[in-house]
């Protein structure tokens, strides 16, 4: 009798064991998890070898360089959810920035700049929807076309040249800082576009709507979701963002180039893929990217304090999207199989 009561406690004492393990497992191999970890390693890193890196005013102040992107990675997010792809969106802030620019050329004020800017982006998405819906071509295809067209309307107009005269007020939006603080307009604006874009993929209906286009969009139409209706309001709401993006970058350099946001493109992308969201459609979360915005933005701030070149940060940013496309594939396979060897040992223990 006493034998087996040592034997009982002795196997509920493993089974504790593997379920911790494998409750640690499952934790340790989340996508939020390892880029939780990651950004631990990075402040450790570049604050041993700079300095400068966890100062709070540098902290801050570099959030600048990277704020238009994370702005435009959270339509991105419902874009890619859907299944599609937007490559036109660093030449929508050159239309919109020209547009701008010409507006301020005939001495508009800066309302007036602001809200042209957010038309004209508003303008282009709705282009990008209607053509992706409407005709039922591929949306790579079409953005591939007006990601031309966009930036080719700025280039063909200011060739060499540049707007550089802007309204005093209009530079507040890309350099000013809110109310005496040391925190940046641009970090608070995105911080609550954020959390409205968040509310709205997890806590609403539409939200749903978008997983379930991403995982199948015949699936979706015959459960009732007007597949189409989504997929235009996401192409809006992403030339809306483009818009308000080329507003922030627009004010923060004080000119217009036909060359502004180039290859921007990919690196939002980047954003939103390293994130965890799958590029494929139908999987990811909001909190994922805010975590590879940060990951991504103080990386590069780390690496211009120690003067690594811009060669060395577009290979390290490339190298992170082919670990951000093919880790969380490999980590559902090494799961299942995990899930796979505990369900036949179950079933041979009930054998036994």
């Amino acid at each position: 009798m006493a034998e087996k009561k040592r034997e009982l406690v002795s196997g509920s004492r493993l089974v504790d064991e593997n379920s911790l393990k494998e409750r640690l497992i499952v934790i340790f191999t989340k996508w939020e998890v390892i880029l939780a970890v990651l950004i631990v390693f990075e402040f450790i890193l570049f604050s041993n070898l700079s300095p400068y890196f966890l100062d709070y005013f540098n902290l801050m102040n570099s959030t600048f360089t990277f704020m238009e992107k994370a702005i435009m990675a959270l339509p991105m997010i419902f874009i890619i959810m859907s299944g599609d792809i937007d490559i036109s969106i660093a030449s929508i802030i050159a239309l919109c920035s020209f547009s701008m620019g010409f507006a301020s050329s005939h001495e508009i004020g800066a309302a007036g700049i602001v809200i042209i800017g957010l038309l004209a982006g508003l303008s282009a998405g709705m282009v990008n929807g209607f053509l992706v819906t409407s005709f039922k071509m591929p949306a790579i295809a079409v953005t591939l076309a007006t990601q031309s067209i966009f930036r080719g309307i700025s280039q063909a107009i200011l060739e060499d040249q540049a707007y550089t005269k802007y309204p005093e007020k209009f530079a507040y939006f890309g350099q000013g800082y809110l109310g005496e603080t040391l925190i940046p307009f641009e970090l608070v604006l995105f911080l609550v576009l954020a959390a409205i874009m968040g509310f709205v993929l997890h806590k609403t209906q539409y939200g749903r709507k978008l997983y379930a286009i991403g995982n199948s969009k015949e699936a979706a139409r015959f459960s009732g979701v007007k597949v189409d209706r989504a997929r235009f309001i996401n192409f809006t709401l992403m030339g809306l963002f483009c818009g308000i993006s080329a507003v922030l970058l627009t004010s923060r350099i004080g000119s217009t180039r036909p060359n502004i946001a180039l290859g921007w493109d990919m690196e939002v992308i980047t954003l939103v893929v390293l994130g965890g969201v799958s590029i494929t459609g139908g999987k990811g979360n909001l909190f994922g990217v805010l975590m590879a915005i940060f990951l991504l933005g103080y990386l590069k701030f780390g690496m211009g304090l120690i003067n690594l070149s811009a060669k060395v940060m577009i290979i390290t940013t490339g190298l992170l999207l082919i670990i951000a496309v093919l880790l969380p594939g490999f980590l559902d396979t090494v799961k299942a199989r995990r899930k796979l060897r505990r369900q036949q040992k179950e079933s041979g223990m009930v054998e036994v």
